[in-house]
């Protein structure tokens, strides 16, 4: 089951070894603020990337400050080793930037790539929604059902902008897994994080977003019945109203 509302360390990508393969491990619940726990099928590499890659997404972890391994060895209680690897795929993610006898820094937020990550997502999310409907297992079709009913029963109280930020990334990180595929969802992954960065950023000047969750509600019961046209229309609105929602406060 979906235990945990959204503070989970929501990062994971489709790479070997990265410890998470179930829906229901998507949603390690802890509180806000945190360090989450090394899971026990989890490198201490895998793990300061999990945690670093969240920080870097939500920005707490600010564009362009810098990331000092042995500092952040010591925060972990990682080995500068693992920090290291962290960095590097983290690096890939375009979410550091590598400057040679500079070091490394947190990689800037460009508002002007939301119409090219929006326009990627909305080619790949519904084909990744309709997938789901066609692949998943019965388990996780019957997970799918039990995270909208929580998503119904969360949003019937009062959230804050950055919760409601953390469940939407939970609801597509938790489509992309039911895919089956690990390249997509590696794809899928790495361009909402991009997205949300960019969310991130303007999270306080945006009205109430309970609306734009909701629309998850039905996303998530039309992949578990496996209506596959359905989920990719579905995906295809709220790509798009999220590319309008953050134009219209920039």
């Amino acid at each position: 089951m979906f235990t945990g509302p959204w503070e989970s360390r929501l990062c994971q990508g489709a790479e070997e070894g990265a410890g998470v393969r179930s829906i229901s491990d998507l949603s390690v619940g802890i509180e806000e603020g945190d360090l989450p726990a090394r899971q026990d099928n989890e490198s201490y590499a895998d793990y300061a990337y999990r945690v670093l890659c969240d920080e870097l997404i939500v920005l707490d972890i600010k564009p362009g400050a810098p990331l000092n391994d042995e500092q952040i060895s010591r925060r972990l209680g990682v080995g500068r080793t693992p920090i290291r690897e962290a960095m590097k795929r983290l690096e890939s993610d375009h979410l550091v930037v590598a400057y040679p006898r500079r070091g490394t820094f947190a990689a800037g937020v460009d508002i002007t790539d939301l119409a090219e990550i929006s326009e990627i997502r909305q080619l790949l999310e519904p084909a990744a929604a309709a997938r789901a409907a066609r692949m998943a297992s019965a388990r996780t079709r019957q997970e799918l059902k039990q995270f909208a009913q929580e998503i119904e029963r969360l949003l019937g109280g009062r959230q804050s902008q950055r919760n409601l930020m953390r469940l939407d990334m939970r609801v597509h990180r938790s489509i992309y897994r039911a895919t089956g595929s690990r390249h997509l969802e590696d794809v899928l992954v790495r361009y909402d994080n991009l997205a949300t960065r960019i969310w991130s950023l303007v999270l306080e000047k945006l009205p109430p977003v309970s609306e734009h969750i909701a629309q998850h509600v039905e996303l998530l019961e039309r992949i578990a019945d496996g209506d596959a046209d359905a989920a990719a229309q579905l995906t295809t609105r709220h790509v798009t109203d999220f590319e309008n929602l953050i134009r219209g406060v920039l």
